[in-house]
Order: C-alpha cells, then sequence, then structure tokens
C-alpha cells in the first residue's frame, strides 16, 4: 500500500471516529484521543517503510515508587493490543506500538486507538497514586488548609484518607 493510500485510510478512520488531528505531512498524524482521566491523550501515528507506528505520552517520569510503577506497566502490556508501555530517555512514559503496512485498516486502526485510549486513560490514575503519591497528598493538604477545591483530586480521596495528607512545604 502507497503513503498515500495509507494517508486516505488514516483520515477516513480518524474522520468516522470525529477525532481530531493535525495531517503534519505525509504520513505524520497528530491525533488527540478524548478521554475522562486523563483529559486527553496526543497520539502520533508515523507511516514508516515497513510499518506504521504508534506512540502516545502518557505521563512523566514518576517522582516515587519506580519498581511498583515499572511492574504495574509490565504486568499490563501482558493485556494490551498492539501496544507496550515503554519509557523514554528521561524516564516519561509512553505507549508505543507497530503494525505491518499490509495490516492497516481501518477497523484495525480503529482497534489500536482504542487501546491506546484505554490504556492511557484507565491506567491514569493508578499510574499517579503509584508514582506521585506523596505530591498528591502534598496537594491535597494545600488546598484543604487554604479552602481550595478539591474537585479533581476526588479520584484519589482513598490515598488521602488511607495516609493522611502531607503538609505544604511552606508549613513544615
Amino acid at each position: 500500500m502507497t503513503s498515500t493510500a495509507l494517508d486516505t485510510v488514516i483520515q477516513a478512520t480518524l474522520d468516522a471516529s470525529s477525532l481530531q488531528y493535525e495531517h503534519a505531512d505525509e504520513g505524520r498524524f497528530f491525533v488527540t484521543l478524548p478521554g475522562t482521566r486523563k483529559l486527553q491523550t496526543n497520539c502520533w501515528l508515523i507511516v514508516a517503510e515497513h510499518a506504521l507506528l504508534v506512540e502516545a505520552f502518557v505521563c512523566r517520569q514518576p517522582d516515587e515508587a519506580h519498581e511498583e510503577v515499572y511492574r504495574y506497566m509490565l504486568q499490563r502490556n501482558a493485556r494490551l493490543y498492539g501496544v507496550h508501555y515503554t519509557l523514554d530517555s528521561t524516564g516519561d512514559i509512553y505507549l508505543i506500538g507497530r503494525v505491518g503496512l499490509h495490516a492497516v485498516t481501518e477497523t484495525e486502526l480503529d482497534r489500536l486507538l482504542g487501546q491506546v485510549l484505554e490504556a492511557a486513560d484507565g491506567d491514569f490514575n493508578t499510574l499517579l497514586e503509584l508514582g506521585f503519591a506523596t505530591a498528591i497528598r502534598r496537594e491535597w493538604g494545600w488546598r484543604e488548609s487554604r479552602g481550595e477545591s478539591l474537585a479533581n483530586l476526588q479520584a484519589f480521596r482513598q490515598l488521602v484518607e488511607r495516609d493522611g495528607p502531607v503538609p505544604p512545604l511552606s508549613e513544615r
């Protein structure tokens, strides 16, 4: 399949799913996948010589509990379709995948993007809770001490209830 034909398949799939995207240049698409826990996941689709490459940023390098985060990602890799968790040179977490060009169809691309979204959005709070627990608890304590809204931290209420908030650095 030619790069132009693949571009057509990719555009048709993205349009059919009403996804926002930029067609950067031939064979390169920057796609925004909407989520609920992770409000959006940015994903590159790149047509290479023999494969369609998929790369999506999930979250930055964990502050703590690296072993638990990496164990979670490795165990999760066994259940993912077409993509897997990896780290970049700074330790930031990505989902990447590679599909042979012969296998790129609208159905397959939709399935692959669905898996990226399900993993990035579905695992987001777990990754944050494991890798950023102290920062979350500190933010909770800071907001609570000032009467600020805790609305967007409610997903982590059990973390704070279990371990208690961490006082902000300025109050230690």
